[in-house]
């Protein structure tokens, strides 16, 4: 059928086959699906209109079914267009496969990777709760500690693979002459002396989460349809034993949909994603077709011999592309259009930067260049970008870090040093440090500051001494302060007549 014919449209027949999730490039028209209800109950819940009673188990329709989930998502529908409710449905969970095939991709994989590297390069310092100061040997001691059970790694992966499939659980292993260990709540107590052996990180595919009565039925408790076991390998895992962080949290509704995780950032990005390559490859192919010819002929005498006509056009375009010479009839004409790709560049770098603002990453920082369109200037948003690396700081990296220290105190520190465990705390270092030029003039002002203030008498030269080897950017940090010696006295005596 020609795209201009007036014959008339046949009428939709009704849909037979069982409604299933739809991408964003898909062929499927959801648009042409008459009652779109069913679409989205499939895309946001998986499931059927039956599976959305309340509680207790009744059908009947004179409940109030304010207090359902079926009553809240049909009133939720009676005030929005279906269609454009059916398009957000479609962006429902992936699956834990999809966001491992995605992740294949350069860019998603930098955009998962570079938050969680950049976060922990700084490193951190450890300090006690009650302000004691740790003795040199006691924070080497915690330092071979995280090395041996390469604790920066695990932080590394942790926020990684949180952005990857949404979720991310991590498991510490501990020798327990206990069988039921793991199925009870934890206990720092039952952590014995070499017990603890490292940090293990499951994939969520190997994981079935399991919930009891409480967290499925009342949802005024704290942990509602919050899963109280993890099933690994055949062994129960009680979630108090398990560092569990998600990348962004989903309502109650959709937690069973997300099979109890969040949203991963490839599900997020992998529409950008593909649309930013996808002008990036119009590029070579807009460069070497922007040339377009045009040849005034007799399309009736062409037609007439086709064959030939399509051997002609074949050498015209072989001559053409190897910039041969082209000949004319006399009574031929040819023209020539060129497309312009003056601001092609910036339509490219413009997808990548919304690329970059899903991942939560400056452009600069995950391209590598200066970021084009929006009237952008090429400034790099290094504080806000900062900001974020301080949250994956606080909200993942930390819980891990923090339940590490707790496991290696009381199995390896305190017996090595035959003391009771200590309660640390995790200080991370600055992000923003400074270039040498930088401090080089931050300690010149320093200087001139402690000038003035000896000059007026306020400090003399032995405070601003104590004040440097304080400061640890001043270059005189650490070093040794020679005592003061009490000069001899000695007694003149009178000479003798």
């Amino acid at each position: 059928m020609w795209p201009f014919s007036k014959k008339p449209v046949p009428t939709q027949t009704e849909r037979k086959e069982p409604i299933i999730a739809r991408g964003f490039f898909s062929t499927d028209n959801v648009m042409s699906i008459p009652d779109k209800s069913e679409f989205i109950r499939a895309n946001a819940f998986q499931k059927t209109a039956a599976d959305f009673y309340v509680a207790n188990g009744t059908t009947d329709d004179s409940v109030d079914n304010c207090n359902s989930l079926k009553g809240a998502f049909q009133l939720g529908q009676q005030n929005m267009n279906q269609s454009l409710l059916s398009w957000y449905v479609s962006q429902g969970f992936i699956g834990y496969q999809a966001c491992a095939l995605i992740f294949q991709n350069w860019l998603i994989a930098k955009a998962c990777t570079q938050g969680a590297r950049d976060a922990c390069r700084k490193g951190y310092s450890v300090t006690v709760n009650n302000g004691d100061e740790l003795s040199a040997e006691l924070i080497d001691a915690i330092a071979q500690g995280d090395k041996k059970f390469k604790i920066k790694q695990n932080m590394e992966e942790f926020a990684k693979y949180n952005r990857v499939f949404g979720i991310r659980i991590a498991l510490f292993e501990v020798s327990s002459t206990d069988p039921e260990y793991y199925t009870k709540p934890f206990n720092i107590d039952g952590v014995t002396a070499g017990s603890y052996k490292g940090v293990s990180q499951v994939d969520p595919y190997w994981i079935t989460p399991e919930l009891d009565m409480v967290s499925t039925s009342d949802p005024a408790n704290r942990h509602f349809y919050e899963p109280t076991f993890w099933r690994i390998g055949g062994v129960r895992y009680h979630r108090s034993h398990l560092i569990i962080s998600r990348y962004v949290e989903v309502p109650d509704v959709l937690k069973p949909s997300y099979i109890y995780g969040g949203i991963p950032l490839t599900q997020l990005i992998y529409e950008r994603v593909y649309a930013a390559e996808r002008t990036a490859n119009e590029a070579p192919q807009l460069a070497m077709t922007k040339r377009t010819t045009t040849l005034h002929t007799d399309v009736e005498a062409a037609l007439a011999n086709q064959q030939e006509f399509e051997a002609k056009l074949q050498t015209w375009t072989y001559m053409r592309d190897n910039y041969g010479v082209k000949v004319l009839g006399t009574d031929e004409t040819m023209e020539q259009f060129d497309t312009a790709l003056s601001d092609l560049d910036a339509i490219i770098m413009t997808q990548y930067q919304l690329v970059s603002a899903v991942a939560r990453v400056p452009a600069t920082k995950l391209l590598g260049t200066s970021p084009k369109g929006f009237n952008a200037t090429g400034g790099f948003e290094e504080s806000s970008y900062h900001e974020e690396l301080e949250s994956i700081q606080s909200h993942e990296m930390q819980p891990l870090l923090e339940r590490h220290h707790l496991l290696l105190m009381k199995s390896e520190i305190a017996p090595q040093f035959k003391i009771a465990p200590l309660e640390t705390q995790v200080v991370w270092n600055k992000l923003d440090a400074p270039t040498t030029a930088e401090q080089a003039a931050t300690n010149l002002v320093k200087a001139q500051t402690y000038q003035a203030l000896q000059q007026t008498g306020a400090v003399d030269g032995e405070m601003i001494l104590n004040v440097l080897v304080a400061d640890p950017d001043s270059g005189f940090s650490g070093i040794e302060i020679p005592e003061e010696i009490d000069e001899p006295i000695i007694e003149e005596i009178p000479p003798t007549i």
